[in-house]
C-alpha cells in the first residue's frame, strides 16, 4: 500500500473556511497527526498532500487545503489554488463549523462542485462545542455531524466516503483487458541517458505488474535485442508493447502478424479519453506556419539535450509537416487557463496525474474546440505507424479509418 503511485490513489480533498477544523478533521479521519493544527486562521496556506491508506478505500491522497474565505492579495491567490484542487479531487469534503450561520463560501464551493460533475460531502465539525445552528441555507443536502475533537462520527463519514467513490470493478487497467492468462507480452525499454539509474520509468513498472496480475507473462527487453528475442520465443506473444521513442526500429523489427503499441497510447486509453486523442492527431494536418502549439507535462523533470518535449516532438512535428511553430511549454500540477491562442496541445502520458486531472485537462481544452493529442499518440502519427499502433483499440482504431477514408476521397 505504501507504494501505491500518488496518480493510482483515490483523491480526497479537504475544503471549508479558515478554523473550520480542516487539518483537525484529516487528522481525526487517520489517527495521525498529519496536518498541523492551529487556533491561528490561516494555518494551512498551500495544498498538501498526504499518502496513506484509509480503510475501506485502501491507498488515498489526502489533501489539505487553504481556507476559501482567505483575504488579502496572497489570500486570493490560495483560494483560486483551492478551487484548483477540485479538478483532481475524486471526492471532496466541505467542512464547516456547525455553529456558524452564514453559508455563501459554502455554496459557493458547492456550485463549484456541481458544475464540475465531482461529487461532495457536507461535514459538520466541532459537534462538541453547542448546539447546532439552522442548517436551512444548505437546502435538502446531507449533512454528515462529526467532532474532530472527540472523533464522533469519523467512522461512519469514512463509511459515507467510501459508499461515495464510484470504483470501477478493475480500477487501473492497463493492458488487462487485451490479452490472456499464460501469454507472453515483450515489453520493449530503452535504456539511454534519458532514463532514470537503476529503475525503470512509471508506466512500465505499472504495465509489468498488470501483466503478472492478469496472469500472462512479462518479458522486459531493450529495442536493440527485440528481434533476437522474439526469435527466441517458443511461441509469438500476444502484444510488443514499446517506448514511443522506439516505435521506428520496434515497428520494423517486429512481424506485421504481431500486435504492437506503446505504452503512452495505452496510458491514452487508460487515464484519458484514446478516442478525443486520435482525434487531436488527425488535426496536424491542418495546421499552419506560426501557430500556437502547447506541449504540457504533468510532472517536473531534469531535461536532457535531446528532450522529448522541448526538441524531439517539435521536430517531428516539423519534419512532417514541413512548417514552423510557436511552441509553448507548460509542465508539474498547473495547467494554464488561458488557451485562446493555441492551436493544438500537446500532452505527455500523464503518469504522475491521477485520471480525474487527466480527463479535466481533456476536457478543459476539447470545450474550447482545440485539438489535444498526447505524446505517444503524436509520434505514431508523425512517424507513419498510426493504423498499426491503434489496431488493438477497435474504437479509435475505426475513427481512424473513417478519417482516413474521408481523407482519400477529397
Amino acid at each position: 500500500m505504501n507504494q501505491t503511485p500518488r496518480s493510482n490513489r483515490t483523491h480526497i480533498a479537504i475544503f471549508g473556511r479558515r478554523n473550520a477544523g480542516k487539518s483537525s478533521v484529516i487528522n481525526a479521519l487517520t489517527n495521525q497527526q498529519i496536518s498541523l493544527v492551529s487556533d491561528v486562521a490561516g494555518t494551512t496556506t498551500d495544498p498538501v498532500f498526504k499518502s496513506i491508506e484509509l480503510l475501506p478505500l485502501g491507498p488515498c491522497v489526502l489533501i489539505d487545503t487553504a481556507g476559501i474565505d482567505d483575504i488579502g492579495t496572497l489570500g486570493k491567490m490560495r483560494v483560486e489554488r483551492t478551487y484548483d484542487i477540485i479538478n483532481k479531487t475524486d471526492i471532496g469534503l466541505i467542512i464547516f463549523d456547525h455553529q456558524q450561520t452564514d453559508f455563501s463560501e459554502e455554496l459557493q464551493l458547492i456550485k463549484e462542485f456541481k458544475k464540475r460533475q465531482k461529487p461532495f460531502l457536507l461535514v459538520g465539525n466541532k459537534t462538541d462545542q453547542g448546539t447546532t445552528s439552522s442548517m436551512d441555507a444548505l437546502g435538502k443536502y446531507d449533512i454528515h455531524f462529526v467532532s474532530a475533537l472527540t472523533k464522533a462520527g469519523m467512522t461512519q463519514l469514512k463509511q459515507q466516503i467510501g459508499q461515495t467513490v464510484q470504483f470501477e470493478e478493475e480500477k487501473f487497467r492497463i493492458v488487462g483487458d487485451l490479452i490472456q492468462p499464460g501469454e507472453f507480452v515483450v515489453l520493449v525499454t530503452p535504456i539511454d541517458k534519458a532514463a532514470p539509474k537503476g529503475r525503470l520509468i512509471l508506466p512500465q513498472q505499472q504495465t509489468i505488474r498488470d501483466i503478472l496480475e492478469s496472469d500472462a507473462i512479462a518479458i522486459v527487453t531493450k529495442e536493440h535485442e527485440l528481434r533476437e528475442t522474439l526469435q527466441n520465443l517458443h511461441k509469438k506473444p500476444a502484444l510488443v508493447i514499446t517506448d514511443s521513442q522506439a516505435f521506428l526500429k520496434v515497428s520494423a523489427d517486429t512481424p506485421q502478424d504481431i500486435p504492437l503499441t506503446s505504452f503512452s497510447i495505452l496510458f491514452a486509453r487508460n487515464k484519458g479519453d484514446l478516442e478525443e486523442l486520435v482525434q487531436g492527431a488527425l488535426a496536424i494536418d491542418h495546421l499552419q506556419s506560426g501557430d500556437t502549439i502547447l506541449v504540457s507535462e504533468g510532472c517536473t523533470h531534469h531535461r536532457q539535450s535531446d528532450d522529448i518535449g522541448t526538441v524531439k516532438i517539435p521536430r517531428w512535428l516539423r519534419q512532417y509537416t514541413g512548417k514552423d511553430f510557436n511552441f509553448i511549454y507548460s509542465s508539474g500540477y498547473s495547467f494554464p487557463k488561458e488557451l485562446d491562442e493555441v492551436q493544438l496541445v500537446i500532452h505527455c502520458g500523464g503518469c504522475m496525474l491521477n485520471k480525474t486531472e487527466m480527463m479535466y485537462r481533456i476536457k478543459q481544452v476539447v470545450d474550447k474546440d482545440i485539438p489535444i493529442v498526447n505524446y505517444g499518440v503524436l509520434i505514431a502519427y508523425v512517424q507513419g505507424i498510426f493504423e498499426r499502433a491503434l489496431k488493438p483499440f477497435p474504437l479509435a482504431n475505426l475513427i481512424f479509418q473513417e478519417q482516413h477514408q474521408k481523407k482519400q476521397s477529397q
